[in-house]
């Protein structure tokens, strides 16, 4: 039919898709539509998350107004969450029964964690990002609230940057919150602590639980029936497939994530790309966001190669990338491949690099945001 605009479609606020929008809003494709869907308007960004739980920032100052963001770019934004997809059709169905066409679609959905039910303890789920404010700003308000269960004891599951930055973050916001209350550290592996992460790093990592109180069991299965009501377990063990990627007609890996060719292409389907969190390679990738920040130009390149017949670039995942993890108390430690930076001076000044670093990338989408 004449006139009829080819549809682009992009699953999920994530750091990847951020960018494909900052490029479709300084170049739309002629002839091409632009359609995002999201069940949240306000993205956080990742690194900065550990900095929000400990108060140092507001949610509003970590996060990428996406619905804003979308706009600018002249897309049409759908609040609503992906419960299925039809490759071959080419369409997915939303949690509210609506379906969606599509020609192209590209996902960047995350990942999720599923942490086991009837605890006695409260759980904080650090995964999918778009469900943790409510849950935090929930606890928060109870714990200002004299007539609830206090928390004594807050327990870390998983030893990775998440686990770490996050129960540092948290047990500094709870004993500034209530400095007359007790409260204690535990954080609890299968493996090491920052399985991957340099030497010298992960003894500074050691030595800032240590000085934060927090008893560390390596190498230990978590005992749910050890829980109790006045615990917190912040949940951060590995990441998670959402459950309704298995039931699509894309090939996904033995996890159930999307398996992703170097061009970002799900295997089998030149139409459908998946990137960040939810894609899986070959050669498994960690699941963190500098990957998907990363990924970000070659999805843009390939998604506008693929509407206009061009060439497509390969993503080459960078062999080394720096990790600063932020202690929670003005202090960050880097690492990258085998060297790290930490101590009591250098420490301060990582912490400042990382939020120059963090508030630099958010920059980059402030002013779409305003001209919109």
């Amino acid at each position: 039919m004449v006139g009829l605009k080819r549809q682009l479609v992009l699953v999920g606020a994530g750091h990847a898709h951020a960018q494909v929008l900052k490029d479709w809003a300084a170049a739309p494709v002629p002839g091409v539509a632009l359609t995002v869907v999201s069940p949240s308007t306000m993205a956080p960004y990742s690194g900065m998350v550990p900095g929000w739980l400990a108060g140092t920032y507001s949610y509003a100052e970590i996060c990428i107004d996406f619905a804003t963001l979308a706009r600018a770019a002249g897309a049409r934004w759908v609040d609503g969450e992906v419960v299925d997809i039809n490759a071959e059709q080419r369409s997915l169905r939303l949690g509210n029964g609506s379906t969606l066409g599509f020609d192209v679609l590209s996902l960047n959905v995350g990942s999720t964690l599923m942490p086991p039910q009837g605890l006695a303890a409260q759980v904080l789920s650090l995964r999918p990002l778009g469900r943790l404010q409510q849950a935090w700003d929930e606890l928060i308000a109870q714990q200002r609230d004299a007539s609830q269960t206090p928390v004594h004891q807050i327990t870390a599951v998983g030893g990775g940057a998440a686990g770490f930055e996050s129960l540092l973050a948290v047990l500094a916001r709870l004993r500034e919150l209530k400095p007359d209350r007790q409260i204690s550290g535990r954080l609890v592996t299968r493996g090491a602590l920052l399985p991957g992460v340099a030497p010298g790093a992960v003894r500074a990592a050691h030595a800032a639980l240590q000085r934060a109180d927090v008893e560390v069991h390596t190498d230990s299965d978590f005992d749910a029936a050890s829980t109790r009501a006045n615990e917190l377990l912040l949940w951060a063990t590995g990441a998670q497939a959402h459950a309704w990627q298995r039931d699509t007609d894309l090939a996904i890996s033995e996890r159930g994530f999307f398996s992703v060719q170097p061009s970002l292409q799900v295997t089998g389907h030149r139409h459908v790309f998946a990137v960040g969190d939810c894609a899986a390679w070959a050669q498994p990738l960690p699941k963190a966001g500098v990957f998907a920040v990363r990924m970000g130009p070659v999805l843009a390149h390939n998604l506008r190669a693929v509407l206009t017949g061009k060439a497509m670039n390969d993503y080459e995942p960078q062999r080394r990338y720096l990790a600063l993890l932020a202690t929670a108390d003005g202090h960050a430690i880097a690492a990258r491949g085998g060297w790290s930076l930490h101590g009591q001076v250098l420490g301060r000044l990582l912490w400042r690099w990382k939020d120059h670093i963090d508030r630099g990338f958010l920059k980059r989408f402030e002013a779409l945001e305003v001209r919109s």
